[in-house]
C-alpha cells in the first residue's frame, strides 16, 4: 500500500514537470472513472468524450497547483464535474416546477427500483432532461448539497430541489414500467 502511494506520488511529480509518459499513465489510470462521471452528467457519449478531454487538458495545465499527490483523484473529479457544469450551462434551460413536492418527504420510499437492473437505471438517468440529470447526478450520486449545486450551476436552491424532485419522479415512472 505504501509503495503504491509512493509510486503514485512520483508519477504525479513527473507529470507536474511535464513528463508526457507520466501524463499518459495518469490518463489511463483515471479516464474510465472520469468518463463515467461525464456520461452521467452529460447524458450522451459524444458530449462526455468532449468534456473528458477538456477536463484532462485543464488538469494537466493546472497540475502544478496540486499540493498533495494523494488528493489527485478527488481534485481531478472536481475538475471533471466543473467542466460538465460549465458545458451544461451552455445548453441547459432551467425550469422550476410549480409544485411544492420537493419540500415534502416521499411517502412511497419503498424500493420501487429494487427489481430493476443497474444498467437500466443508468440508461434511464442518461435519458433524463439535461437539468434534471445534472442535478440528480450531483445530489444523489456525487453527494452535493442543493446549496452547492445552486452555487456551482448559477441557479436557485429551489430550482435545484425541483429539478431533483422531477428527476426522481421521471425515473420512478420510467423504471416502474420496466418492472
Amino acid at each position: 500500500m505504501e509503495n503504491n502511494l509512493q509510486a503514485h506520488t512520483v508519477l504525479i511529480q513527473q507529470a507536474q514537470r511535464g513528463n508526457s509518459v507520466a501524463m499518459e499513465a495518469l490518463y489511463k489510470q483515471y479516464s474510465k472513472a472520469m468518463y463515467n462521471v461525464c456520461t452521467r452528467m452529460m447524458g450522451d457519449r459524444y458530449s462526455a468524450e468532449d468534456v473528458l478531454q477538456d477536463s484532462f487538458i485543464v488538469a494537466f495545465k493546472s497540475l502544478k497547483q496540486l499540493k498533495d499527490a494523494a488528493q489527485f483523484g478527488g481534485w481531478l473529479k472536481r475538475i471533471v464535474i466543473n467542466e460538465c457544469i460549465r458545458k451544461g450551462k451552455k445548453k441547459n434551460s432551467w425550469t422550476e416546477w410549480d409544485d411544492d413536492l420537493h419540500d415534502t418527504p416521499d411517502l412511497d420510499e419503498t424500493n420501487w427500483w429494487g427489481t430493476v437492473g443497474m444498467a437500466e437505471i443508468q440508461t434511464q438517468i442518461k435519458a433524463l432532461p439535461d437539468g434534471c440529470r445534472q442535478v440528480f447526478t450531483l445530489y444523489a450520486i456525487e453527494n452535493f448539497s442543493h446549496k452547492d449545486i445552486a452555487a456551482s450551476m448559477g441557479i436557485s436552491e429551489s430550482t435545484s430541489k425541483s429539478q431533483y424532485h422531477r428527476a426522481k419522479q421521471l425515473l420512478k415512472e420510467r423504471l416502474s414500467r420496466k418492472i
